[in-house]
């Protein structure tokens, strides 16, 4: 007899698995088809339709397939799989509106005892019956402020991102609104806006949510109290938004004309090449004739599928090449794939006579114009991401298929997609010159984080170069030269040759020890905050992991990670980095940095409340349990622990204690080598650091939150950047305190993103540290520049940097004396 397979739709991987293993425990022998289609390529939390479709072709025997989905986008993208399948498969499939976990147990029986496909969908249907009978009507809330049944929540946040709402944040905030069972409408106050869903993000755009802008955010539905907890806690953290690569101080908003604009440093020379890519008439295809409704809208589907695996392709590549934060440019662009104003809006287009591709054309320039009209340059600049997801659908609906861009020499052309920049060769590639676009653009910062020399807006009568002429381009500078001179070609490769001379040197010896001249040893290692970003600190020359985040096992998710998946993350991480010590800092959110299962109270100040180990002490279950994960995992690799914002002697002898615990639950014994330290990051912490020192292994300097604590200048504050500056010699006196009062048996590291400024190594060391950690991509010339350097040199570099009455003058010292000169 041909059993009724069941497909289980999760955002969370493991807990769709966890809920078959506990359904199948009820099978008792019998047997169930139960297939999984949960979470994104990626590991990260989501739902995809293509997915879908693969696990129903899987569990359909011939006898139907029941389909339970957890919560929000799965229902859709489950209703967008049925759209892709065959019409003969898609009519012995059920989309069955039952609660997940107890859905699943009854049809997983019922399907095991041979049960039809109607029978199984309406037993897990009534799959709640048994506690409603149980436990009665749910009462109406009293108290609780969630407020009666239905009733609608309101709140309020102030937009703190310097550019706004643009493509990132707003693809947090509707990937968070889409995973939970409430519906969210946000309305910008400043600017008197209507209502938008927060689960479209075409919808969020048309906000125009600018920096200190007042956004109201209103909520029905089951989960309406979690969805504005989420919500406001996301907006006073910036929606998770960091710096990535510095951003070019030319203006965003030059889009033609004039001088061009630097977007990556570096020299590029070599012949103008165009892309060759393959080229679509996509304006005949936007007009081309209709065919059956029904053929249409599966041909676009199919076509939306294709791209979203694609872009799902593209990211994870990004994320291994230039890290999370670069990648995250692409999360935009996969909810633009799948959001549900947008696809109704197509859908009812094509229902209505239109083709597949006019009805995608017109819906798209309708989200693109509405970016166009935004007032903000930054903003405006988005409206290329929607232009560029919009053709790529174009290009499959036409055939085309999307190939790495084949350039040998600079690239010149009008514009860049996201797409396409992270598509460009890196061995032959040598510059990108863009007529138009801004520094800004995801293009750009994606083009930058790779490394490749590029300038933008050098207006449209650079498309007028032939190809194979000569081009020379310094994307430090913006200077372009279209067939230079030969003494001008002759400067260009002086200063190509001298950076490719420093950068092939230290990376030929990146893998060397860090020693001065006078033989000190410096430590050189990489912050990662994923096992990809250990992967590629190897190469790159990482002594160790001087800093792992281990806030990526917390982040994107409604519970907290168990035992078992932190040590699962922290041993990928250990395993990546080949035997080479990592040092895993404890989990550091609180007020600035919420995490929505880990409700704190509103703080005038979070910078100053309940964040790092206080937090954690605050919850002792969740201290214990990560560092449970990370004793089992020293028994096996070389780990150091580090706890974050230790201000007393009293929060980092509770933190031992919760360790010593966790030694004692693992049942081998304190692991061999296992160290611990704290972060040096409050002015207290390091005026009092030899009370500290008697009882750590090492000392971390995180010079970001020191200065500005230092400094009384929020470190995300444009308004005082210039004030937080960590060459303030005050940052420096507190960094030489931590250096003197440390003493020999205790190691003393810089953590923050002074570390990787080759030009401050020899300060550093000067002032105590013999340690150094940041990102990957600049170990090689750090350690160049620690070698580069003498003990004698660096003290006496110090020496007069404490003395400095500013930080300009700190600077200075570093650009007059560089590593390895004598004064």
């Amino acid at each position: 007899m041909t059993a009724v397979g069941i497909v289980v739709v999760s955002h969370s991987r493991p807990l769709a698995r966890a809920a078959v293993a506990l359904a199948e425990e009820m099978l008792h022998g019998r047997q169930a088809r139960i297939e999984v289609a949960a979470g994104l390529e990626d590991g990260s939390f989501g739902t995809d339709a293509v997915q879908i479709v693969d696990a129903v072709t899987r569990a359909d025997a011939g006898a139907g397939v029941v389909v339970l989905m957890d919560l929000g986008s799965a229902v859709l993208s489950a209703e967008l799989a049925l759209d892709l399948m065959d019409e003969s498969v898609r009519g012995r499939v059920v989309l069955c509106p039952a609660p997940l976990v107890e859905g699943l147990v009854v049809a997983a029986v019922a399907a095991g005892s041979g049960a039809g496909i109607a029978e199984v969908a309406a037993e897990a249907a009534a799959a709640l019956a048994g506690k409603r009978s149980h436990l009665g009507a749910v009462p109406a809330p009293g108290t609780d402020d969630a407020g009666p049944a239905g009733a609608e929540l309101v709140g309020a946040f102030t937009v703190v991102n310097p550019h706004g709402l643009h493509a990132r944040p707003a693809a947090l905030l509707v990937q968070t609104v889409r995973s939970l069972d409430a519906r969210v409408l946000l309305r910008n106050l400043t600017l008197g806006t209507g209502a938008v869903p927060a689960a479209s993000l075409s919808r969020v755009a048309t906000l125009g949510a600018l920096a200190g802008h007042e956004v109201e955010v209103r909520v029905t539905g089951p989960q309406a109290r979690e969805a504005l907890d989420h919500v406001l806690s996301l907006a006073a953290d910036g929606f998770g938004e960091e710096t990535g690569l510095p951003a070019p101080v030319a203006p965003p908003d030059r889009q033609q004309g004039g001088a061009p604009m630097p977007a990556a440093p570096g020299i590029g020379i070599g012949p103008a090449r165009t892309a060759t890519a393959p080229t679509i008439d996509l304006a005949f295809l936007a007009t081309a004739p209709s065919g059956d409704p029904a053929a249409e809208w599966r041909r676009l589907r199919e076509a939306i599928a294709a791209v979203r695996r694609d872009v799902q392709r593209l990211r994870a590549q990004a994320a291994r090449e230039v890290g999370e934060v670069e990648a995250a440019i692409f999360d935009a662009h996969l909810l633009l794939l799948d959001d549900p104003e947008l696809v109704a809006e197509v859908r009812s287009r094509i229902e209505a006579g239109q083709g597949a591709g006019r009805s995608w054309t017109e819906a798209v320039s309708g989200v693109e114009a509405g970016f166009a009209a935004i007032p903000d340059p930054y903003l405006q600049a988005r409206a290329a991401d929607v232009r560029a997801v919009g053709d790529q659908v174009l290009r499959q609906l036409a055939g085309a298929v999307e190939e790495r861009m084949d350039v040998e020499g600079v690239l010149v052309a009008a514009d860049l997609t996201p797409a396409e920049a992270a598509r460009l060769d890196l061995a032959r590639t040598t510059g990108v010159v863009l007529a138009y676009g801004s520094p800004t653009a995801h293009s750009a910062i994606l083009i930058r984080a790779r490394g490749i020399p590029a300038v933008v807006g050098a207006g449209p009568e650079v498309l007028d170069v032939a190809p194979g002429t000569l081009v020379a381009v310094d994307g430090g500078t913006g200077e372009l030269v279209v067939d230079p001179e030969a003494d001008v070609l002759a400067a260009f490769r002086e200063r190509a040759d001298g950076l490719a001379r420093r950068r092939s040197q230290a990376l030929a010896r990146a893998g060397e020890p860090a020693r001065t001249r006078d033989g000190v040893h410096v430590l050189v290692g990489a912050n990662v905050a994923t096992p990809e970003e250990a992967a590629a600190a190897v190469p790159a020359g990482a002594d160790l992991a001087g800093l792992v985040r281990t806030e990526f096992c917390f982040l994107g998710r409604n519970t907290a990670p168990d035992v078992d998946e932190q040590e699962a993350a922290y041993r990928r991480i250990a395993e990546a980095m080949d035997g080479r010590r990592i040092t895993l800092r404890t989990l550091d959110v609180g007020g600035d940095k919420p995490l929505a299962y880990l409700p704190t109270a509103n703080e005038a100040n979070p910078f100053l409340g309940v964040r790092g180990i206080r937090l954690a002490l605050t919850r002792p279950w969740l201290l214990a349990e990560q560092l449970l994960a990370a004793v089992r995992v020293a028994h096996d690799h070389p780990v150091d622990l580090m706890f974050p914002m230790i201000t007393t002697l009293d929060e980092l002898f509770a933190a031992r204690r919760v360790l010593d615990d966790a030694i004692k639950l693992a049942g081998q014994g304190e692991p061999p080598g296992m160290r611990v330290g704290i972060m040096v990051e409050v002015p207290a912490t390091a005026l009092k650091a030899a009370a500290f020192a008697a009882h750590v292994d090492f000392l971390s300097v995180g010079t970001n939150d020191l200065t500005q604590y230092a400094l009384a200048a929020e470190r995300g504050n444009d308004a005082v950047a210039s004030v937080a500056d960590p060459l303030d010699p005050g940052v420096l006196q507190l960094v030489a305190a931590a250096g003197r009062a440390a003493g020999p048996g205790c190691l003393v590291a810089v953590c923050g993103e002074l570390a990787a400024d080759e030009h401050a190594a020899a300060l550093l060391i000067g002032l105590g540290v013999r340690e150094l950690s940041m990102a990957p991509r600049a170990v090689a010339e750090v350690k160049e520049a620690v070698r580069h350097s003498s003990l004698e040199d660096a003290n006496r570099l110090a020496a007069r940097a404490l003395e400095a009455p500013d930080a300009a003058t700190v600077r200075a010292l570093l650009g007059g004396h560089p590593p390895g000169r004598a004064d």
